[in-house]
């Protein structure tokens, strides 16, 4: 691997990929825009006289604020949207209390008063409003936490689950801060991005996780930050993915525990695996897998490094056919069609 160069096809059509995935500026723009609106409709209804709310804060979170999201395109056969556009409500408590279990109720039909003709999902904390142009925005309602930076997450299960919106971005911002800082092209959210693409294509048929079941992005974000975190980036991003593969198939095979220390002193869980949320250590996000979503992450990644590593020796080869036939592997044809 140290034979790469940045001047080599590969490292040249990753690159053209890596830009690629990005979502466009414009898009970016309307975005914006639009959860602009949505946000400001949203706190009005839920402060009026019909709801009587007091919303604290509406901070922003999800792909978009972090930079790590991908542009529009398919999984299996349905279009979705690459970007995570989570749109938090922080609401004060009032001196009843509120019933947890019915947050999630309360702001439903607040969302239906505001966009009755929006198609809408509930999820386990969110409602989604799934717009007719594929853009979908999360409406995350929360009750505020002991201090301004914290919040308590409302599952439809009335389960509580503390969080920090600012703690979670500035996590990820963070690394991407500190790959900024180093000379050269390959940076931190681009191989998160990178990540979140071949999760993308590898569960597409896949029989654990296909669908909706796919490893959620939570999940992506810390084994890439993981993997940053003991490995950094280098010069390639062949060289990068490749070490990062190989660490996380190791990781994740011997079940070893995703633990970090950016806020807190953090520990395993007595679960199968552990992957701790770095943000409160009591949230071990994978606690609900089984042997088989483990066993299959790992076969995923194991694959992955094989890949990479027949990538870099077809290219140090010259054999530039043969590396793309890899490449499609993990990324699947719109790699071929977007770099050639």
């Amino acid at each position: 691997m140290s034979e790469l160069t940045t001047h080599s096809v590969l490292h040249k059509r990753i690159t053209t990929f890596a830009d690629w995935i990005r979502p466009e500026a414009t898009k970016r723009d309307e975005i914006k825009e639009r959860s602009n609106k949505v946000r400001e409709k949203i706190k009005e209804k839920a402060e009026s006289d019909e709801y009587n709310l007091i919303v604290v804060s509406t901070p922003n979170a999800g792909s978009f604020t972090t930079r790590t999201g991908l542009r529009r395109h398919f999984r299996g056969d349905a279009e979705v949207e690459g970007l995570d556009v989570d749109l938090p409500f922080v609401i004060k408590d009032n001196q009843d209390g509120f019933a947890l279990h019915s947050l999630l109720d309360i702001f439903y039909k607040i969302v239906d008063d505001c966009y009755p003709d929006v198609e809408k999902e509930r999820t386990k904390s969110s409602i989604k409003l799934k717009f007719s142009d594929k853009v979908n925005l999360d409406i995350v309602p929360m009750l505020e936490g002991d201090n301004v930076d914290e919040q308590i997450l409302v599952r439809s299960t009335g389960e509580k689950i503390k969080t920090s919106v600012k703690r979670h971005v500035g996590f990820i911002k963070k690394r991407t801060k500190t790959s900024n800082d180093e000379v050269g092209r390959v940076k931190f959210n681009e191989c998160l991005r990178l990540l979140k693409w071949w999760r993308d294509t590898q569960a597409n048929g896949s029989y654990i996780f296909g669908g909706d079941d796919a490893p959620p992005s939570f999940v992506i974000n810390l084994l890439a930050a993981k993997a940053f975190d003991q490995l950094s980036v280098k010069k390639t991003y062949a060289e990068t993915l490749a070490m990062w593969f190989g660490y996380l198939a190791h990781i994740v095979r011997t079940r070893e525990a995703i633990l970090f220390n950016d806020y807190n002193s953090p520990s395993k869980d007595f679960t199968l695996w552990s992957v701790i949320d770095p943000v409160n250590t009591k949230n071990n996000i994978v606690k609900n897998w089984g042997a088989l979503k483990v066993d299959e992450l790992a076969n995923w990644l194991e694959h992955g490094r094989d890949n990479w590593n027949r990538i870099i020796r077809f290219d140090l080869e010259g054999e530039d056919s043969k590396s793309m036939d890899q490449l499609v592997k993990l990324f699947g044809n719109s790699f071929k069609n977007h770099t050639t």
